[in-house]
């Protein structure tokens, strides 16, 4: 599945310690079925076999609503599920030899906080960029932020599209208005929600007027 800008529009992040003994499965489905376009599967902490596991149950989910399915960083069980690409943070396996791995039909993402590493990302064979922290997030609370004008302006270096993530909710995601992204990306936003079906509408809404798409 090579990438459609259009699904860049909603990206959720998954992370399970927001869910209070929710199944991850469970969560994610209800996501999907309200609205969500991008899944990232993002575990720092399960063993192989267990994350093994959880992104095949991920991936039989995504499947069901044809919903694109990155894994974070674990390249090997990205492909050993099948998962439609791997994302990779600045400190994570340089774009250049995942893309080498996963070949040139696997969706890669790159986390970019300068125009710098966005250019070069794309360079090296990246198929969006994903540029934060936007906002203060309980979910990195030691990310740098990156400004309105430097998320501006790599939206306008790159000719790949670009999806904004940290700290971005229903009620700020309108600041980003004019920034030239193709997307939000978010995780607790909608994964520490209770009703997680009302929060993904409310964000699929304010992210369609923020990128100028018709619901």
């Amino acid at each position: 599945m090579k990438l459609d800008r259009s699904s860049m529009l909603l990206y959720a992040v998954t992370d399970r310690t927001w869910l209070k003994g929710r199944s991850l499965a469970d969560a994610v489905e209800e996501a999907l079925r309200a609205g969500v376009t991008f899944l990232q599967l993002r575990e720092k902490d399960l063993d192989y076999a267990s994350f093994l596991e959880l992104a095949r149950e991920i991936k039989g989910i995504t499947d069901k609503y044809g919903i694109p399915y990155v894994i974070n960083d674990k390249v090997e069980v990205a492909m050993a599920v099948g998962a439609d690409g791997v994302h990779v943070g600045q400190d994570d396996m340089a774009p250049e030899d995942v893309r080498k791995i996963i070949g040139p039909d696997k969706i890669l993402g790159v986390s970019a906080q300068t125009v710098g590493q966005a250019l070069l990302a794309e360079k090296k064979g990246a198929d969006y960029i994903g540029v934060g922290s936007i906002f203060p997030t309980s979910t990195k609370p030691d990310a740098e932020t990156v400004s309105f004008d430097t998320l501006k302006a790599i939206c306008e270096a790159v000719s790949i599209p670009v999806v904004a993530i940290g700290g971005i909710n229903k009620d700020n995601a309108m600041r980003l208005s004019g920034s030239g992204i193709d997307g939000i990306a978010v995780v607790s936003a909608i994964f520490a929600r209770e009703d997680i079906a009302t929060a993904v509408r409310e964000l699929r809404e304010a992210a369609s007027r923020v990128v100028g798409h018709e619901l």
